[in-house]
């Protein structure tokens, strides 16, 4: 249990720090977006996993020799006034701060989901009044604004893509189905809930800078997702068109108050940006996006996908033996 600590700490500040500088600064998420984002997810787990469960084994280390056993003593001292006097008070405080890192994350993700879905409701009843039937599908609305806007508004049955009609008129039906095509993807793909925990990840340690380097390149990546979708029926010289009409209405209308949402987790914003609502963070993504397709590099090979999603399952699994297997490492 000791050294189980001491181990879950190390990989809890590598999974911190180094790991995702260098993940975000690596070229070949964009070879294989899936697979990147498949270990972005294991990071954070990972590292919310050994974070925690570092306080807790150092804390739990003198009233047993796994965490089963510890917990069981742990609850007789709490529940049936069990003496404590092999705690000491680093071992106290460990727990606690375990125990208030845990209930601080469980909140932060609960609150911002309220706060998301709160903002989505707002968002429905604007676009009851301002917005129209595109005529083209139920699931699409039109609303009146000169620049090129596209984005969708995840909610189920009730999700909905909101197009402009400067957008419309801006767009030949090829580059429109392009549009569309991104924007259904990321509702079928269900994007809006990677973007609800890495959010709510970055809300709740917003002094750990790779939170924010996690969302941005999680933002990012859930983009090309979308665009791979586009390009299985459209070309890349249609895909490539529309992303540049919409990140030009993107930067137009930044500061202008319209009824776009301007957060990733309310809403995702399609061609228009990385999700990353409008302004210069949008025009900066939609350049890599079309970088990426004017440069296509080759998909990274099968073997290298499955080291890396190899690597994933290895990121959950060590932690977890640390914590349950009993006696690990004394």
């Amino acid at each position: 249990m000791f050294w189980a600590s001491y181990l879950l700490a190390v990989l809890a500040i590598i999974l911190a720090w180094p790991v995702p500088i260098l993940l975000s600064r690596a070229q070949w998420p964009a070879r294989s977006p899936f697979t990147a984002m498949l270990l972005w997810q294991a990071i954070a787990l990972a590292g919310g996993l050994s974070m925690i469960g570092a306080m807790l084994v150092y804390g739990l280390e003198p009233v047993g020799d796994n965490l089963i056993a510890g917990l069981r003593a742990l609850a007789g001292m709490v529940l049936f006034n069990a003496p404590t006097t092999a705690l000491g008070f680093w071992h106290i405080f460990a727990l606690s701060a375990a125990a208030l890192l845990t209930a601080h994350l469980v909140f932060t993700l609960l609150l911002t989901y309220y706060k998301i879905q709160r903002q989505r409701r707002r968002h429905r009843e604007l676009l009851a009044l301002l917005a129209s039937p595109s005529g083209q599908d139920a699931g699409t609305l039109v609303i009146s604004h000169d620049s090129p806007v596209a984005y969708c508004l995840p909610g189920g049955a009730r999700s909905v893509t909101v197009l402009s009609d400067g957008l419309m008129a801006a767009l030949e039906p090829a580059e429109l189905r392009a549009v569309l095509i991104h924007e259904n993807a990321h509702l079928s793909q269900r994007h809006h809930l990677l973007l609800w925990a890495f959010a709510a990840w970055r809300q709740a340690l917003p002094w750990l800078p790779t939170t924010r380097l996690a969302q941005e390149s999680v933002n990012s990546l859930i983009e090309m997702l979308a665009d791979d979708v586009a390009l299985r029926t459209e070309s890349k010289a249609t895909l490539i068109k529309a992303i540049a009409i919409v990140a030009s209405g993107s930067a137009a209308s930044a500061g202008t108050g319209d009824i776009r949402p301007s957060t990733p987790a309310l809403a995702l914003s399609g061609l228009e940006a990385a999700a990353g609502g409008p302004g210069s963070d949008a025009v900066r993504t939609a350049a890599s996006r079309v970088s990426r397709l004017l440069t296509p590099q080759p998909q990274l090979p099968a073997a290298v996908r499955s080291a890396v999603m190899a690597g994933c399952v290895l990121l959950l699994a060590l932690p977890t033996a640390l914590l349950v297997v009993p006696g690990l490492l004394g």
